[in-house]
């Protein structure tokens, strides 16, 4: 009998899915465990399991919980290293470079006057971002000096996260960008999501439509889930004049609106994935 624990901040219709998939392997007990109901001796854990499966809403309660089990010798799917690298999006952007990963360009700053210069230096149309933040809340599309000053200095009073800027290149989307699921290294379905607004987003309004893995997709994905390390991946991409360009990882993937989009059983494959780690034991 394999134990997996399964962490989550709320049963959202995602983890309904995955438990409900885990519900049906033989030989399989879930420990379900809120974040939020528990607290945790850093030198040991409450219940032994065998994989930890985060599903985390909270990406600083999943990354430390994640660490504990993982510094008391247990399994983590994603790992914590895999969640660091999603969760801040400086990290993100870095390994891809490093590993020659098409993706937009970014300028980093950390005091108003260099943050507006950085703006200045990549051009309007810009994107600034909060280094650790999720479903496109507080981006923001600089088209102007005036708008820049303004956002700059909003950004400075909000705090010390906010105090670090994150200034990308604009990416000029066909009103659509694509979002491709990866499990291990491998991509095993992907949407386009299209909308009016420059957040596409499905949790802004985007509309899921299938997308078809072709082998430059199915290539930029590979090369990105090896560059990031590995796991249940959501990888969002641009389509560009110049090819593909991938604009951000996530490690804790939503996918209500794919699988009937796709025909791919999107759960199914993630737990295929948890219960291999049980393996590697």
């Amino acid at each position: 009998m394999k134990k997996i624990g399964f962490l989550y901040t709320r049963i959202r219709a995602e983890e309904k899915y995955l438990l409900e998939e885990l519900e049906k392997r033989p030989n399989v007990e879930i420990l379900r465990i809120n974040d939020g109901d528990h607290f945790f001796d850093i030198s040991s854990i409450p219940q032994k399991v065998d994989v930890l499966f985060e599903r985390s809403v909270s990406y600083s309660r999943g990354l430390y919980i994640s660490k504990i089990y993982e510094a008391n010798g247990v399994k983590v799917v994603n790992t914590p290293q895999v969640a660091e690298r999603c969760g801040d999006k400086y990290v993100t952007s870095q390994l891809l470079v490093q590993s020659g990963v098409p993706t937009p360009r970014v300028l980093m700053a950390f005091d108003e006057e260099s943050a507006l210069a950085a703006v200045e230096a990549v051009g309007y149309p810009a994107v600034m971002k909060p280094v650790v933040g999720s479903w496109g809340r507080l981006l923001a599309k600089v088209d102007n000096r005036h708008m820049a000053e303004s956002l700059i200095e909003h950004k400075a009073t909000l705090g010390v996260h906010h105090q670090v800027f994150y200034i990308q290149e604009y990416i000029n989307k066909p009103g659509r960008d694509i979002r491709a699921f990866v499990v291990g290294e491998e991509p095993i379905a992907a949407i386009y999501r299209t909308s009016e607004n420059w957040i596409t987003n499905t949790a802004r309004g985007g509309v899921a439509s299938n997308c078809p893995l072709t082998p430059e997709l199915s290539d930029i994905c590979r090369r990105t889930a090896k560059a990031i390390g590995g796991g249940l991946l959501a990888i969002d991409v641009f389509e560009t004049d110049n090819g593909l360009t991938v604009n951000e990882v996530n490690h804790t993937m939503e996918f209500r609106n794919s699988i009937t989009t796709t025909g791919v059983n999107i759960p199914a494959l993630m737990v295929d994935y948890v219960l291999e780690q049980t393996m590697k034991l």
